[in-house]
């Protein structure tokens, strides 16, 4: 990758990281992931008119996506509502990268060498001493280690999303024509969705559910079509794999938003176990 791909990609992670800690902030993620989705989908709107429409072999991917980032976000607005950010970031976004690599593989001959392989398996000793850390906190907390279970298995189950939209959308954005094009109607058509079904099961009192918040949750809406617009350009510069693991670099972000904010805590172990997500991304980079 070169190095405007890789300080793009960077960027990205962080404004990643950023937008999911908004969300997470606002308690009802409900009321987040529908000021998200709308300020995604407004910021979509702006960007279309300056972009043109992406070519009819991007449809069909587009629309697969479109539909794999709706599940993607009721995934992440159960992990939150479950788990610590601290816990449940990591977990998902540290899945999406050793996935796809493999989807990457089967579906798109993009093989991986040795050191992309190298990198996967550290980088999975570092999700299973995330996920291991979480459990045993949780255990130590009172509420029994089985408690955890349903956060792991819906940040996991998030990371499959996100490795799934991330492999669907390589495909897509480079058939667009446009990465400008594709990014815009894709935050258009998915950003409408959640705040649809907000409005249809809330109706009058979304309104003023939403008002106190709606300033970071339109942020959180920006930022995330930055990110995603950043990726989307930079998988057509570069293999999605190393893209994808890259991006994930958002996991330290995100553990240090966590930290400071949240004031979660972090302990020695998370901490090594970070470092190995980092070290196995380092590898895949190679």
């Amino acid at each position: 990758m070169t190095p405007l791909v890789v300080a793009a990609v960077l960027l990205a992670a962080v404004a990643h990281a950023s937008w999911n800690a908004l969300a997470h902030g606002i308690r009802d993620q409900l009321v987040a992931f529908t000021l998200v989705g709308g300020g995604g989908a407004v910021c979509g709107a702006v960007l279309a008119c300056f972009a043109p429409v992406p070519a009819a072999a991007a449809w069909p991917p587009l629309l697969v996506s479109v539909a794999l980032h709706v599940v993607y976000q009721l995934l992440l607005m159960r992990s939150f509502g479950l788990g610590d950010f601290g816990q449940m970031y990591p977990i998902a976004r540290g899945t999406a990268p050793l996935v796809v690599t493999v989807l990457a593989a089967v579906f798109l001959h993009e093989l991986p060498d040795a050191w992309q392989l190298a990198g996967v398996a550290v980088a999975s000793a570092g999700l299973v001493g995330v996920a291991l850390w979480g459990i045993r906190g949780s255990s130590k907390g009172g509420s029994g280690g089985g408690a955890q279970w349903p956060a792991l298995t819906a940040a996991v189950a998030t990371g499959l999303a996100i490795a799934a939209y991330t492999v669907v959308d390589g495909v897509g954005v480079r058939a667009s024509g446009s990465a400008l094009g594709y990014i815009s109607w894709l935050m258009i058509l998915e950003g409408l969705a959640i705040p649809a079904w907000a409005l249809a099961t809330r109706r009058r009192a979304l309104v003023e559910q939403l008002r106190p918040v709606a300033g970071r949750g339109l942020v959180g809406g920006a930022l995330s079509v930055a990110a995603y617009g950043l990726v989307l350009w930079a998988q057509t510069r570069a293999p999605l794999a190393p893209v994808a693991a890259l991006r994930e670099s958002s996991i330290i972000a995100g553990a240090a938003i966590g930290a400071v904010f949240f004031k979660e805590r972090f302990g020695a172990p998370r901490i090594a176990a970070s470092v190995l997500m980092v070290g196995g991304i380092a590898l895949m980079l190679h």
